[in-house]
């Protein structure tokens, strides 16, 4: 028998004063999957989680949890009653309850059935001596793990997390966001999390759905995201990226690097050659003599080093080619080269991104 998904949200679509704010957004998270809406600011995917959480109502589609409608045509079911946990940036604690009574907050069964979720979850977070503590007596990241064991208490089916961890310190954010990924997955939980950092997203997800203008417009695992961006704007989200343009003549198209095949455009259409800079390879000078070609690397072109800056675990060089438009390469560890210092550069063929001028659609 084929496992339902925790959560199916299918053609979900929500306006604000005629403005389309969700835009027939579709997705599924698994039990036990992470799933991160990624997105930058203001594409909709915190109005997306709030009509799954039940706290907006949508204007079309449906929200299904294990089978069952929880959002659609005249079903409207409340947010106490679909079984979700919410995890805010905020944190939301009661300032007034310790926390225990705060983990303990929303919990049924008798007292002694609390007392022993209470503590099995405060011993997960590492919480375990702070039970008589108040939240304003504690760090941001200890606030962030009490409201963790909160929204876990219930033993909710799906978690919904909103950018939980945007206002913690960078240094405690990566050691909390893998405790917090090691406790949601040993309790079964299916989780939505929303954010706008690639990084986070590439870290905690098994899934990715791409965010932009209200509507979901790539969804895969981090790694097939990463490496078949869907166009130059998804390309460009989840890093710096180098374009070289040109015109497709005989499904070719002539760059300073040789000629790379373009199939399925038309002769004369502009395309954008796509690169991230740590797939371009840099050798000496050398009098004047090019590397060899070869088939990984292509064809290797004089290019004069306008910056160079070293940033703690690699170095970034900026280059100006020879018909003035511009490159960034990095490298590993430290490699500063004089500006005006001129160097032989090739890109990875295999590493090369292929989409028509505007970076919209991909080909390639």
């Amino acid at each position: 028998m084929t496992e339902l998904p925790r959560l199916e949200v299918s053609n979900l679509t929500r306006s604000f004063g005629g403005r389309v704010v969700v835009n027939d957004v579709s997705l599924t998270v698994m039990p036990g999957q992470v799933t991160c809406l990624l997105g930058p600011s203001g594409c909709g995917k915190s109005t997306t989680l709030r009509l799954i959480a039940g706290v907006d109502r949508p204007d079309a589609g449906e929200v299904r949890m294990d089978g069952a409608l929880m959002a659609g045509g005249s079903t409207m079911v409340p947010p106490e009653a679909r079984g979700t946990g919410l995890i805010f940036q905020d944190f939301a604690l009661f300032p007034h309850l310790s926390v225990s009574d705060n983990v303990a907050f929303g919990l049924k069964g008798t007292r002694t059935e609390k007392r022993l979720r209470v503590h099995e979850l405060l011993e997960k977070v590492g919480l375990a001596r702070y039970v008589d503590t108040f939240p304003h007596e504690l760090s941001g990241g200890e606030q962030q793990r009490v409201a963790l064991a909160r929204a876990l208490a219930p033993r909710p089916k799906i978690m919904l997390m909103d950018e939980p961890f945007s206002g913690l310190d960078n240094r405690l954010r990566d050691g909390i966001r893998d405790e917090t990924l090691a406790i949601l997955k040993e309790e079964g939980t299916a989780v939505l999390l929303v954010t706008h950092e690639p990084e986070e997203a590439m870290r905690m997800a098994d899934e990715i759905a791409l965010m932009r203008g209200g509507r979901i417009v790539q969804r895969g695992a981090p790694y097939n995201i990463y490496n078949a961006p869907a166009d130059r704007e998804a390309a460009a989200f989840f890093s710096d990226i180098n374009v070289i343009e040109g015109t497709v003549q005989g499904a070719l198209t002539q760059t300073a690097f040789g000629q790379f095949l373009t199939p399925g455009y038309a002769d004369g259409a502009e395309v954008e050659i796509v690169i991230r800079p740590q797939h371009l390879s840099i050798d000496f000078y050398r009098d004047g003599q090019a590397p060899a070609p070869t088939p990984e690397h292509g064809v290797w072109a004089p290019a004069t080093v306008s910056r160079a800056r070293f940033v703690g675990t690699e170095s970034i060089v900026d280059f100006v080619m020879e018909d003035a438009s511009t490159l960034k390469a990095t490298i590993p560890n430290v490699f500063l080269p004089r500006p005006g210092t001129t160097l032989w550069i090739a890109i990875r063929r295999d590493r090369c991104f292929v989409f028509p001028a505007g970076g919209k659609s991909a080909q390639g």
